[in-house]
């Protein structure tokens, strides 16, 4: 156990499994208490009973992002548990996808919803809540794919994380001056079920990345939750409105 993030409470919003998962486990074993919001229950449960498993503190709120009345519960009960929020990873994504022309709307509208409105929501609420109360830190997932690279059929994802990384930035300059420090990591394919193909196995992805990522594998989860506990942590004070890619250098 170290001690990055002891004494902070620390919100982390899809993380019932992948990297939120990965990234809230983190941020417990650094001294954080940690709350985990999802839509789905159990996982989030999951998240909690391995977070104490290993020592630290954490809870568990189930919320979807895209509602506004839901995210302002989420901070609040954050808050009124634990006694204040000091960092928010808001990782929580979908991804649907398809050829521009060929996306169903529905899935074009809940793409949006989550991944850019969810994001949105989430500061709205968090920033609230931090510039009455000495600031804090928020770190955002974009993605490589959107500002940093295009992949075909992945056109509506990519615009959502491209909203994301834009409207991070923006933020961070709003709100630096109120001591509100932001950022957003941008992963490629990281070894979670959102990067692996249609009837692929974690096997196949392997072999198809020594092909497909330069660096020839994809990302571990440790190393995309060390990305973000780098940018949430003191050390990285003088990072704001920067998108850290991590993607095996896929977007160089």
């Amino acid at each position: 156990m170290t001690s990055r993030f002891t004494g902070k409470v620390a919100l982390v919003t899809g993380g019932g499994s992948g990297i939120g998962r990965a990234t809230a486990l983190a941020f417990a074993r650094e001294g954080a208490t940690v709350v985990v919001a999802g839509r789905n229950p159990e996982p989030l449960a999951e998240t909690v009973e391995l977070i104490e498993a290993s020592g630290g503190q954490g809870s568990a709120v189930t919320a979807d992002v895209s509602n506004s009345d839901d995210v302002a519960r989420l901070v609040a009960t954050a808050v009124e548990r634990h006694g204040g929020l000091h960092v928010a990873f808001n990782n929580a994504g979908v991804l649907a996808a398809g050829p521009v022309a060929d996306i169903d709307e529905q899935d074009w509208d809940r793409q949006l919803a989550i991944n850019v409105t969810g994001v949105w929501l989430s500061m709205k609420h968090e920033i609230a809540h931090m510039r009455e109360h000495g600031g804090g830190v928020i770190v955002n997932t974009a993605s490589n794919l959107g500002a940093h690279r295009r992949l075909p059929g992945t056109g509506a994802y990519a615009a959502t994380k491209a909203a994301v990384s834009a409207l991070t930035r923006t933020a961070a300059l709003e709100y630096i001056g109120e001591g509100i420090r932001i950022n957003a990591i941008s992963p490629g394919p990281i070894e979670t079920t959102m990067s692996l193909l249609p009837g692929e196995t974690e096997a196949d992805r392997a072999e198809r990345a020594k092909t497909t990522q330069p660096i020839g594998r994809v990302g571990t989860l440790a190393e995309a939750a060390a990305a973000v506990l780098w940018l949430a942590a003191p050390e990285s004070g003088f990072t704001v409105g920067h998108d850290l890619v991590i993607d095996g250098g896929a977007s160089a």
